[in-house]
């Protein structure tokens, strides 16, 4: 996947988010359409952790997402 932008189905895509980061809404969803820093943003907002940690987060996601689409 491209480190700036989520590609695929966004639809789909917030549904892997939502279940990874349960505490993004789905107007935080709308709001982010895919922009990984509005991602990481929001992801900080909510759970109020350091933006390196959420940017390991966000790796870890990403990776595990474009190893199940292989």
């Amino acid at each position: 996947m491209n480190r700036n932008r989520i590609e695929g189905s966004w639809e789909q895509v917030k549904g892997s988010l939502q279940e990874t980061w349960g505490k993004l809404t789905g107007n935080d969803l709308d709001v982010i359409e895919g922009d990984r820093k509005q991602l990481a943003g929001k992801i900080q907002e909510r759970y109020g952790i350091a933006q390196d940690e959420v940017e390991a987060q966000i790796k870890k996601w990403n990776d595990s997402a474009y190893d199940r689409v292989k």
